[in-house]
């Protein structure tokens, strides 16, 4: 799992990690039996976005978790002939230090190159669109996706502080950009690559993600 290291914004909010994109897809995968390795572009702590707490507090369910993600690994410490599926959680951070990290591009392509799996949700899909693969293609380019939407966005009123809107650049790329209305689950998968539109959908794409990896 690849999570960001969060990024102050021009308003002064930390954008961070939404924590249960996390959390959820995290419990989903240990409870199918799976080990999993947390890193982020520059390892040590992945800042959680406060506007993911329930009244700036983590949940008391998800307090271990909470520590953990102050201490990540650095990415370019894991290859990715060591794990059979690569997942991005999201949060606003992600838009930030997630498209042109050169070493989560390089797993990404190696990971689709190899056909394992690929799970993203939110704006953990920002983190696809850097990826240019062996023949020349961007990862995206005609494939089924989904990510948090220009319309989810201007919901938050964050359209502007963002480096891009993410919808337009998936479908800029090329994507087949699939959405449903504002924070309704939804949930997209083409091959092993399983993308989900928002918070709402975070369980639903590690189930499918897990699908993949089964």
């Amino acid at each position: 799992m690849v999570v960001t290291n969060g990024r102050k914004m021009s308003n002064g909010h930390v954008a961070g990690l939404w924590l249960s994109e996390f959390a959820e897809p995290y419990e989903e995968l240990r409870a199918a039996g799976y080990e999993v390795t947390v890193v982020s572009p520059d390892g040590g702590e992945s800042t959680i976005d406060e506007n993911s707490l329930d009244n700036n507090e983590v949940p008391e369910k998800w307090h271990e978790l909470a520590e953990w993600l102050k201490n990540t690994a650095p990415i370019d410490t894991v290859q990715s002939a060591d794990y059979d599926g690569i997942f991005l959680p999201g949060g606003h951070g992600a838009m930030f230090d997630l498209p042109d990290n050169h070493h989560l591009q390089k797993l990404l392509r190696d990971f689709t190159e190899a056909d394992k799996s690929i799970g993203a949700v939110c704006h953990g899909p920002a983190g696809l669109t850097g990826v240019v693969l062996a023949n020349g293609e961007h990862l995206v380019a005609g494939k089924n996706v989904s990510a948090f939407t220009d319309s989810e966005e201007r919901g938050v009123q964050l359209e502007n502080e963002m480096p891009f809107l993410l919808e337009s650049k998936l479908r800029d790329l090329g994507a087949n950009f699939s959405a449903k209305g504002d924070w309704e689950e939804h949930v997209v998968t083409d091959g092993k690559l399983v993308t989900g539109q928002n918070p709402q959908s975070s369980v639903s794409v590690a189930k499918g993600f897990i699908e993949t990896l089964n």
